[in-house]
C-alpha cells in the first residue's frame, strides 16, 4: 500500500469515528460499522457528507451499501477521487 493510500485511510478513520463517537483505533478496515458499532443509516448518510467536505470528492449516495467497513469506504472513496481528479 502507498503511502498515499495509508495517509487516506487514516484521514478517512479519522472521519468514520468522529461521526459514530469512537476512537480511531477502534475502526479496524475490515471491520463493519452497523454490527461492531451499532452505526445507523443517518450515521452513515453523515459520513459521506462528511468525507465529501473535507476531501472534496463527490460520492454517490446509491455507493453507501458499499461503505460498511473502512475498506469499503477506502476503495469507493479512491474510486470517485481518481474520477474526479
Amino acid at each position: 500500500m502507498s503511502q498515499t493510500d495509508t495517509a487516506l485511510i487514516d484521514e478517512l478513520r479519522e472521519i468514520v469515528a468522529d461521526v459514530l463517537e469512537v476512537e480511531p483505533e477502534e475502526i479496524t478496515e475490515t471491520g463493519l460499522f452497523a454490527e461492531e458499532h451499532e452505526a445507523d443509516s443517518l450515521q452513515a448518510i453523515e459520513v459521506l457528507a462528511r468525507i465529501e467536505k473535507n476531501l472534496r470528492v463527490a460520492v454517490p449516495q446509491s455507493e453507501l451499501p458499499n461503505m460498511g467497513s473502512l475498506e469499503g469506504v477506502h476503495r469507493v472513496v479512491s474510486q470517485y477521487k481518481g474520477a474526479s481528479a
